[in-house]
């Protein structure tokens, strides 16, 4: 399975799921508010000053990212060359919603991209389909264990 995690990383949310307390792990225990057998959702240890109250939900098990997800983002790494893809999920107006039905945003990334400092832009259905063609042919290489 493909992970771009460094080499010997200790990843924080499992400790903190395993009850370790150590200097990789800034969450502890009293931040978790929901924790079952699939998922464990906590108080993130770092906030945005306007928006107190960011939890983060994580698997309790180790995937990178959801399954279609991971193979459009692996697509989006081949077809663009991309840096990085970045995934993004908004519920209610006051945090971006615009469509009403749960939906993941796959996004690719580059370095210095200005991401967060552009808006979004309508695209041409003509232009639309040269991408979706790219990535359903970079699709089908892609092994789903990958």
């Amino acid at each position: 399975m493909y992970n771009h995690a460094p080499e010997n990383y200790n990843c924080p949310f499992c400790l903190l799921i395993e009850g370790v307390k150590n200097k990789h792990v800034h969450s502890i225990e009293s931040d978790i508010v929901y924790h079952d057998d699939v998922v464990t959702a906590f108080i993130g240890s770092h906030q945005w000053p306007n928006n107190h109250g960011n939890v983060i939900v994580v698997p309790n098990e180790h995937f990178e990212i959801h399954q279609v997800a991971k193979r459009l983002a692996i697509a989006m790494k081949r077809v663009y060359s991309c840096d990085g893809v970045s995934t993004r999920q908004h519920n209610e107006p006051a945090g971006s919603q615009d469509v009403w039905h749960y939906h993941l945003h796959v996004t690719p990334r580059y370095e210095n991209d200005n991401y967060y400092g552009t808006q979004r832009q309508f695209m041409a259905s003509t232009e639309r389909a040269k991408h979706a063609e790219a990535l359903k042919k970079s699709l089908l290489t892609i092994d789903v264990n990958e």
